[in-house]
């Protein structure tokens, strides 16, 4: 799930639909569940400021395709912001 969707990630490279679907998914839900969680280093994203970040990796970092689906699945669940 390190190998990002523009090809950029490691160990190798991998790029679009190279990359097994099943590590796209988890790549999203990972950063999703991080962004939301507090570190030492700094508080959690709001849901809103999370949402906004996904965004802004859809096609770079995550695949489009999965973060829309998974947006558009969590935005069912009917999460406070």
């Amino acid at each position: 799930h390190q190998e990002w969707f523009n090809g950029k990630g490691y160990p190798e490279g991998l790029r679009g639909e190279e990359i097994p679907l099943g590590s796209r998914i988890v790549a999203v839900v990972n950063a999703w569940e991080a962004m939301l969680s507090d570190r030492p280093y700094r508080r959690a994203l709001t849901r809103a400021g999370a949402t906004a970040e996904l965004q802004k990796g859809a096609g770079a970092q995550f695949d489009p395709k999965v973060v829309a689906a998974f947006l558009k699945a969590e935005a069912q669940v009917g999460h406070p912001a």
